[in-house]
């Protein structure tokens, strides 16, 4: 496909993505982040010939929110392997919204997957007396190809402001003998991580890195570990975008991981990594515009992992 092609195909998704920013709201239970344009949008494309493609609002920065948590297990199982990641904690989709916490109380003693709340933050609590924030920052610069990120103090602070409820799950995962360090230090390193500021473009090298196996797509250096890389596209096929994984993975096909900050990851393997910021969400949390431009662009590129040639 020629360059003119790919831009015309963003361009194209763009303003039919735009159509759909209207129906969306922003995630205003967050207080600064409801102070977020909703008619913003933006999607990069960054090609394993190291071709960059843009339309829109790819250069805003907003913060990662739940796209942390892929970054997170990575760390987490790069640092204490993966038996030690899942002894507690499940694999499988939860079914329930990103912060619910009914299942852990009820149903299981485990968090259903690392990409809800509760799993999360089960998953930086183990790292958290071992690697410290800057330590985390950087790993993101690093795969996000992106030296620019930083902690968005004013998302961080209302976050922290209004986390009543990540608070109480934290509590519950530590009665229940799941979140063995400071619960405090866990949940405050949980936040800084999701209030990490990033673009479209940091989120389209992320996704190229990934897609590449872990590798940085220029220079060749290794930058995850490739098992890791691995278990953290699985997931993100079956529990990347909240409780509406199951129909994104039909429709779409791509591993990806949304946060409620508007953007979107996704991977397409050996093909291209894909960032989307449009904060206008659906009902499940997800970037309505940007779910519409990923099914539009998988079906064009033929990118879903189970298309027929």
């Amino acid at each position: 496909m020629s360059m003119t092609d790919m831009q015309k195909i963003l361009e194209e998704a763009l303003v039919m993505g735009k159509e759909y920013t209207r129906q969306g709201e922003c995630a205003s239970y967050i207080p600064e982040l409801g102070r977020a344009d909703k008619h913003r949008l933006g999607i990069c494309v960054y090609t394993r010939e190291q071709k960059k493609f843009s339309a829109g609002d790819t250069k805003t920065r907003f913060t990662l929110q739940s796209i942390s948590k892929v970054i997170s297990l990575a760390m987490a199982l790069e640092h204490c392997g993966f038996e030690k990641v899942f002894e507690k904690m499940n694999m499988e989709p939860s079914g329930d919204a990103f912060n619910s916490l009914i299942k852990l109380d009820l149903a299981d003693n485990k968090p259903f997957n690392p990409m809800i709340n509760a799993g999360a933050i089960a998953t930086v609590g183990y790292l958290v007396s071992e690697i410290n924030f800057e330590e985390m920052l950087e790993y993101t610069r690093r795969v996000c190809l992106d030296q620019e990120i930083t902690l968005d103090q004013r998302v961080f602070d209302s976050e922290m402001s209004h986390c009543s409820r990540n608070r109480a799950i934290a509590y519950l995962l530590q009665s229940k003998g799941i979140l063995e360090n400071d619960v405090e230090e866990s949940l405050e390193q949980y936040t800084r991580m999701c209030s990490l500021s990033v673009t479209a473009e940091s989120l389209a090298g992320f996704g190229m890195v990934l897609a590449g196996g872990g590798l940085h797509p220029t220079t060749g250096q290794r930058l995850m570990d490739k098992s890791a890389v691995q278990v953290v596209k699985t997931i993100m096929l079956t529990c990347g975008m909240y409780d509406g994984s199951g129909e994104f993975a039909v429709r779409v096909g791509l591993p990806s991981k949304s946060g409620v900050g508007g953007g979107i990851l996704s991977v397409a393997k050996q093909r291209m990594g894909i960032g989307i910021y449009g904060p206008a969400l659906d009902e499940k949390g997800n970037s309505i515009a940007g779910r519409h431009m990923l099914e539009y662009l998988s079906q064009k590129l033929k990118l879903h992992l189970f298309a027929e040639d």
